[in-house]
C-alpha cells in the first residue's frame, strides 16, 4: 500500500447555525490519500482492496479516537476514487473490511456504518455521513461532514475518509423514528 499523505481534521462545534450556544460537539476526521493499484483495471479481483481498507482502519482509527478525547457516539466512512478507477474500487476499500477496525477502535458499534463513495477529480468534496454507532434509528445523530483534499485524488488514487463524533447535531430534536418505512 502506497500512502501519499494523511490528513487529520478536528472540528469542535460550540453553537448552532443560528448562533445559539451548545455544549461542545467534537468530530474528528482522518483522510488517507492512497495509490489505487487497480486504476485502469475494471474487471480485476478486488480482494487486495478489502485488505487495504482494513489496514487503513487499523492505522488511522486509533489516532482519531485519541484525538476525540472521549467516547465516540457516531461514525462514518467514505471514499473518493480518482478518474482512472471505478466506484466499485472505492466500495471494495470501505465496505468489506474497514468496519471491523473502526468498531474495534470505538469499542463496539452495533449499527451499520454510514458510507458514501464517488469517482471525482482532485479537490472534489465528499459528504461523509455520520450515524449513531449503536442505534440506527437515532435520527439526532444522522449528520454529514463535508471534506476534501485540494490535490487529491489524482487519477490513480483514492481518498479514504473515516470520521467519529462525540455527539449529535447541535440542538437536535427530531428524536427517534419508528422502525418502519
Amino acid at each position: 500500500m502506497q500512502i501519499r499523505k494523511t490528513l487529520l481534521l478536528d472540528e469542535t462545534i460550540h453553537m448552532d447555525e443560528f448562533g445559539r450556544p451548545h455544549p461542545p460537539i467534537k468530530r474528528v476526521v482522518g483522510l488517507a490519500v492512497v495509490r489505487n493499484p487497480l486504476a485502469g483495471e475494471f474487471g480485476a479481483d478486488l480482494s487486495d482492496l478489502f485488505e487495504m481498507g482494513a489496514r487503513l482502519g487499523e492505522q488511522l482509527m486509533p489516532e482519531l479516537v485519541a484525538r476525540l478525547g472521549g467516547p465516540a457516539i457516531a461514525y462514518g466512512k467514505a471514499a473518493i476514487v480518482g478518474s482512472a478507477g471505478a466506484m466499485e474500487h472505492g466500495a471494495a476499500l470501505i465496505h468489506p473490511r474497514l468496519g471491523k477496525p473502526m468498531r474495534a477502535a470505538v469499542g463496539g458499534g452495533q449499527a451499520l456504518i454510514p458510507a458514501n463513495v464517488k469517482v471525482a477529480a482532485p479537490g472534489t468534496p465528499i459528504d461523509l455521513p455520520l450515524g449513531h454507532k449503536d442505534d440506527p434509528w437515532s435520527f439526532d445523530h444522522i449528520d454529514t461532514v463535508t471534506v476534501f483534499v485540494a490535490d487529491a485524488p489524482r487519477p490513480e488514487e483514492f481518498v479514504v475518509c473515516m470520521a467519529i463524533s462525540d455527539g449529535p447535531r447541535p440542538h437536535a430534536r427530531v428524536g427517534k423514528g419508528p422502525a418502519t418505512n
